[in-house]
């Protein structure tokens, strides 16, 4: 299994080969369709992310000490978003969720080019999933 920095590296990578910003979109939305889909039992007001613009339902369980993340939006590009950062967190164990560094994000430049309520949501986002590493690692303890 790949480590939490060597996917945001390939994200990074993946995201530099493209030359503009539309090109981007156009990506995000692809890894939105690609997205592990989450249960319908989980698209509830328990597992909404508060702070996001759009709705975003996120899930999390740990199986043999690594989380596996579902989600899903009912926005495109959000959808694109929580893809991102599942692709980045999920399959991992709590602790490597817990510490790792979030400055991917600003390498692709998504925070520069999402509204800034779209940009509050990828917080809330990155917030959350953290606080599902948080709630597991805890109960590991």
């Amino acid at each position: 299994m790949a480590s939490i920095k060597e996917i945001q590296d390939e994200i990074v990578d993946e995201f530099s080969m493209f030359e503009d910003w539309m090109q981007r979109y156009e990506y995000m939305i692809d890894l939105g369709k690609s997205l592990p889909m989450i249960d319908n039992q989980f698209k509830t007001d328990d597992y909404i992310i508060k702070g996001c613009q759009s709705k975003v339902w996120v899930h999390a369980d740990m199986t043999d000490g690594e989380i596996a993340f579902t989600a899903d939006s009912d926005a495109i590009i959000t959808k694109g978003i929580i893809a991102i950062l599942i692709r980045a967190f999920s399959g991992q164990p709590p602790q490597a969720i817990i510490d790792a560094d979030t400055s991917f994000i600003d390498e692709i430049g998504l925070k520069d080019h999402l509204s800034p309520t779209r940009a509050n949501g990828l917080v809330s986002m990155i917030k959350q999933i953290k606080l599902y590493a948080v709630a597991y690692q805890t109960q590991l303890n």
